[in-house]
This record gives C-alpha cells, sequence and structure tokens, in this order.
C-alpha cells in the first residue's frame, strides 16, 4: 500500500469541490468523536424519544459537518439525524459540546446558539438535491468503543452522486492488527472508491472481491432477521462466521472484499420497519463504485426520494455484484418459507 495525497483531495472544480469540502469536513468530525471518545463520561449521552442513545460527539460532527457544507455552498439543504432541541433543553450537555467545537475555530470559536445553529442547518427536507448525514451512524457502537462510522452522502434526482464514510475505529485492514486505526472511504459516482488513512492520505483504490466467503450483518441482533441472514448464508454455501459490527462500516469492508455480502433483513419483530436514507446513502456509493450491487430485499433499487425514511424499500442488500441474484432467490425462498 502507498501512503501519499490523492489527486482527488486537491481538485476543485464540482462535483469534486463539493467533495472536497465533506472529506475536509468528516476527517475534522472523526477527530472531534476520537476526542470525545477518549474523554467521554456517562453524562454526555442521553436517551432520545424513540429510546435510541445521542451523544455529545453525534451532535458536534453534526455541527462540523453542517457549518462546513453552509459555508461552501450556502443554498445547498443538508437531511441529517439531529436536531438541537434536546440540546436547548440540557444546558450542561450544549456546554460540553459547544467546548468540543470550538478548538476547530479557534479565531472565532462560536456561541452555544451558534453550534445549535449549525446542527439545525440539518433540518431540511428531501428533494431533487440535497445531502443527507448521519454524524455517528451506529452510536451504540461509540458508546462501547467499538464501530462507527461518520456517513455524509450528495443525492441528486434520488441517485447518490458522492459519499464519504469515515470510520475512526474500523483498521485499514480488517484483519491486519499492525495496520493503522482508523479509515476514510470516498467514492464519486463514475470515479470508483478509494480508501484514506482517517487523516487523508490516499491509501489504494479498493474493489469488491468475487470470492463467496462471509457476509456482514449488525451487531445489534434487533436491527434484523439473524436467523433469516444465517439460513440465506448456508443457501449460498457460506459456512464463516458472520462479521458483525454496527454501522456503515459494512459496507465498507463488503467494497474491500473483507465480505461477500451485507444483510439487513427487517427484524420479525418489526416487520413495517423502514430504512432511514442516512443510514445507507453513503454505504451504497462505496460499494457500487467498488463494483458491488445494492439493492432492498426484493431487488428494488433504493429509493432516497420517499422522505427520510425509504417507504418504498424493504430491508437491504449489498453485494460483490456477482452474487445478488442468488442472494435475492435465497431471500426469496427464505420468505416463502416463512409464510
Amino acid at each position: 500500500m502507498t501512503n501519499q495525497k490523492s489527486p482527488l483531495l486537491t481538485e476543485t472544480e464540482s462535483p469534486k469541490a463539493k467533495l472536497q469540502t465533506a472529506i475536509d469536513a468528516v476527517i475534522k468530525a472523526m477527530q472531534l468523536c476520537e476526542q470525545v471518545q477518549a474523554e467521554m463520561v456517562p453524562t454526555d449521552a442521553i436517551q432520545k424519544t424513540d429510546r435510541s442513545p445521542v451523544t455529545v460527539a453525534d451532535f458536534g460532527s453534526q455541527a462540523l459537518i453542517c457549518k462546513a457544507i453552509g459555508d461552501a455552498s450556502p443554498d445547498d439543504v443538508i437531511v441529517a439525524e439531529e436536531s438541537a432541541q434536546a440540546l436547548k433543553e440540557n444546558a450542561s450537555l450544549l456546554e460540553r459540546v459547544t467546548d468540543y467545537v470550538n478548538p476547530f475555530f479557534k479565531d472565532a470559536p462560536p456561541s452555544a446558539e451558534t453550534v445549535c445553529e449549525w446542527i439545525d442547518r440539518g433540518s431540511g427536507e428531501v428533494g431533487p438535491n440535497f445531502w443527507t448525514l448521519d454524524p455517528i451512524d451506529g452510536t451504540k457502537g461509540f458508546l462501547r468503543r467499538d464501530q462507527y462510522a461518520i456517513a455524509l452522502a450528495h443525492i441528486v434526482d434520488g441517485t447518490v452522486q458522492l459519499g464519504v464514510l469515515g470510520c475512526p475505529n474500523l483498521l485499514s485492514g480488517l484483519n491486519d492488527e499492525d495496520l493503522e486505526r482508523g479509515c476514510l472511504f470516498v467514492a464519486i459516482r463514475g470515479e470508483g472508491t478509494r480508501l484514506y488513512t482517517k487523516t487523508g492520505n490516499f491509501i489504494e483504490q479498493v474493489h469488491v472481491s468475487e470470492a463467496v466467503h462471509r457476509f456482514a450483518e449488525s451487531f445489534e441482533s434487533t436491527h434484523g432477521d439473524s436467523d433469516a441472514h444465517s439460513s440465506i448464508a448456508n443457501a449460498l454455501g457460506i459456512t464463516e462466521s458472520p462479521v458483525r459490527m454496527d454501522s456503515q462500516a459494512k459496507y465498507g469492508i463488503v467494497s474491500r472484499g473483507e465480505a461477500s455480502l451485507y444483510i439487513r433483513l427487517p427484524n420479525p419483530k418489526y416487520p413495517d420497519y423502514r430504512e432511514c436514507i442516512w443510514d445507507h446513502a453513503a454505504g451504497l456509493i462505496v460499494v457500487e463504485e467498488a463494483g458491488g450491487t445494492v439493492t432492498d430485499a426484493n431487488g428494488i433499487p433504493l429509493n432516497f426520494l420517499t422522505g427520510k425514511r425509504m417507504h418504498e424499500n424493504r430491508g437491504v442488500v449489498a453485494t460483490n455484484g456477482k452474487l445478488h441474484q442468488q442472494v435475492l432467490m435465497a431471500v426469496s425462498s427464505q420468505q416463502s418459507a416463512v409464510g
């Protein structure tokens, strides 16, 4: 592997100018998240109304990224996961978030009110041209000091045009503990997927593997149907234990050939659950530009224009491409057997 600056990071023309903004912002967000993770105290995490956790790092990450996009392209719409409302109701938490954001703006540290304004730049609505952001995808993994991702994508007319996936705890090679921890997946439509260090140094262009070896699934059992996943893997002749990890880092390991597929079928307890756009947009382009295929469990392309949730899609299947039809057939057979 080489370790040099990629030409991609120095070009200024659109849409690569947007990509440069995205890369710089995600790298800063990764730095903030790592600092919070190293210094975290119990009060740095609260529970949202849906009982999922949100942390100082989620808010700080969203503030930095929305600020960067807003400065570079003031008219750009951002559809992000978090809102500043909880911070406005929790002065001590807001102070913590502001303290972590301020060092990135030493010449003019923002006030707490300004940080909230930056976060709420992410309150846009889905339309023909927008960004979608998950400031920390896999917050439970973050809290366990395990895998999580900062996921940012730009979508035009329903098609993901670029994606940046920052994975601070993911090794640059999954099975080599001697490699650097932390990496960045960068994909732009029609130009492939590149892997960088977490500081933005180019490592290599990545490609899916044609091998049929192992599959990836969510670490959290409630996020999918693990029994169905195992049955599908068996039908494909996959005998290796699955790679279980939080966040869109799973898309990353498929893109660089460390897993043949990633399956996320709805948990039978929540059959009507529909996925959020920010949980899949960046990962989708990372896999597709590495040569893979991503659809829902019925083989339908993911629709990012139905709102913050993909109401027309059920589940997600990401593969090396070669396996895709076999996986969909196995999914169909599994569903028929259950029915």
